[in-house]
């Protein structure tokens, strides 16, 4: 597990000791709960912790006195678990049926905080259910005017209220009072901003492997091992997590590694994003669900994806509020990114999947697919040379303006239906846009790299294998491949495919 005393130090020194109220909103499986069970280890020696959670406690909302009833027997539960003096509990658990009312709530709360020798926390777990129910944004208000009574001195409330969700209930814009002067207050505009980074870093995953690594002793390049890690997931927690579980459960026993040991390595790495890729989840699930509920997030997903686009990144758009939200999105240099290569895949898998049902491309591909596959290699010449000859007979008579925009569309394509089910394909992130694309696919260990261009000329096609060789060099690769789609009408440009040796790199370009 991964060591996340530091942060829940941080969330302590920030917000718990000042006594702040925040909601900690976090994708789905982002290690929201972990969170919350470690800080509630933390501190419940200097405070007493009152943990619920509203996950399967529908009946809780059916009316304001079944909240009331419902919520104090919640606590009860809790109560009952501290040195409390029994004349308290008994206090507390005494209610008269006319008292359900979220007055009389405040004031038991107000009662039990003053007769606790410990200052009372109050964590609600899962509040995503029931965060556009009425009766739960009434609780809420409840919760922001006792506040606003605690700071001015008029009485003693919970020190602090730390609730945990997907959506950010701080922003509902739901009407709450009948007037129209408070149709977009939130009932939770006392809550601080929570700005804690929960990802894992290189160093918080490396730190997890080395306390593995004692256990097994396996020789594992820690560095290397949680770098190629973090490439696939940018500590996305439940991510980094299932990676790891399938190392150690699944992918050893895959016949390219053959025992425990050989496995916790770069390629052992990829195979498991392919293991997870292939498998249903709960989290693709969720993608799946929230980009059908929220179109507009689905449309610019894919025009940052299969068309290079690019947007400002500014959380003042709904849009990207969502996607950030749901953790899907990111900033990066200012702009929308998507937030980790792992659901960029699942995402480009998924648009394709989508347009790609009756594409002649693809039935090509699967069709010839033997012809690519010499044992555990991946002929790529063989790849792009029939690409070539398939994309010039169906599309090469078509728009050039449509065929700039879909170029990359059109291979992926291909590709796709020969590497389906032994190999997968991300494209780099920072070289995505309108002009250029770096695919690099796996396929039993092997990396392939792919850039792909738009014919500019003769001098933009140099620049373009000197990039190429740069990007090897990153990734440690002798052999590259370069694709240049050419829509110039007058053809001065002979299409073709040749090898190049250049700065000691043997590069296969194509032009289309």
């Amino acid at each position: 597990m991964v060591d996340i005393s530091q942060k829940v130090k941080q969330i302590v020194e920030e917000y718990i000791e000042p006594g702040y109220y925040f909601a900690i909103n976090r994708g789905r499986q982002y290690g929201k709960t972990t969170t919350l069970y470690q800080l509630e280890k933390y501190l419940q020696d200097q405070y007493m912790i009152i943990s619920i959670s509203f996950e399967g406690a529908d009946d809780l909302f059916d009316s304001r006195e079944n909240f009331v009833r419902g919520f104090a027997q919640l606590v009860t539960k809790e109560l009952e678990n501290e040195s409390l003096d029994a004349n308290v509990i008994e206090q507390w658990n005494h209610y008269e049926e006319d008292e359900l009312t979220f007055q009389n709530l405040g004031d038991k709360i107000s009662r039990l905080c003053t007769d606790s020798d410990k200052e009372i926390i109050l964590l609600i777990d899962e509040v995503d259910k029931s965060s556009s129910n009425q009766i739960f944004l009434s609780f809420l208000s409840l919760l922001r005017d006792k506040y606003l009574d605690r700071e001015k001195g008029k009485e003693n409330f919970f020190h602090n209220v730390i609730l945990t969700g997907v959506y950010d209930i701080k922003n509902l814009k739901l009407k709450i009072r009948p007037d129209a002067e408070h149709r977009y207050n939130s009932p939770w505009n006392i809550a601080e901003s929570f700005d804690v980074d929960m990802s894992f870093s290189p160093k918080e995953i490396a730190t997890m492997l080395e306390e593995y690594e004692a256990d097994y002793k396996y020789g594992m390049d820690i560095d290397k091992l949680s770098n190629e890690i973090y490439a696939y997931t940018s500590g996305y927690p439940y991510l980094v997590s299932q990676i790891c579980k399938l190392l150690d459960e699944s992918v050893w026993k895959n016949k390219d590694f053959g025992d425990r040991a050989s496995v916790w390595c770069p390629e052992g790495v990829r195979a498991a994003v392919k293991y997870m890729l292939m498998s249903r989840s709960t989290l693709f699930d969720d993608i799946n669900k929230n980009l059908d509920l929220y179109p507009d997030l689905n449309e610019m997903l894919y025009h940052i994806l299969l068309g290079g686009k690019s947007y400002p990144f500014s959380l003042a758009d709904n849009t990207i509020q969502i996607g950030t939200m749901f953790g899907y999105l990111k900033e990066e240099d200012y702009k929308v990114a998507i937030t980790n290569r792992i659901f960029e895949t699942y995402l480009y898998d998924l648009f394709y999947l989508n347009e790609t049902k009756n594409s002649r491309l693809a039935d090509a591909a699967a069709v010839e697919r033997n012809q690519f596959i010499s044992g555990h290699y991946l002929d790529m010449d063989k790849v792009l040379e029939r690409f070539q000859a398939h994309y010039t007979s169906y599309y090469g008579e078509k728009d050039w303006e449509f065929l700039e925009e879909d170029g990359r569309f059109l291979f992926l394509t291909f590709l796709k239906p020969i590497i389906n089910g032994t190999g997968h394909y991300y494209v780099e992130a920072r070289t995505r846009d309108q002009r250029r694309t770096d695919i690099i696919v796996d396929y039993h260990g092997k990396q392939y790299i792919i850039e792909l261009k738009i014919w500019h000329g003769e001098e933009y096609q140099a620049k373009g294998r000197k990039q190429l060789c740069d990007y090897l060099d990153s990734y440690e690769q002798n052999k590259g491949w370069l694709v240049s789609f050419c829509f110039n009408k007058a053809k001065e440009k002979k299409t073709g495919i040749k090898k190049i040796n250049e700065a000691g790199k043997i590069i296969t370009e194509v032009v289309i």
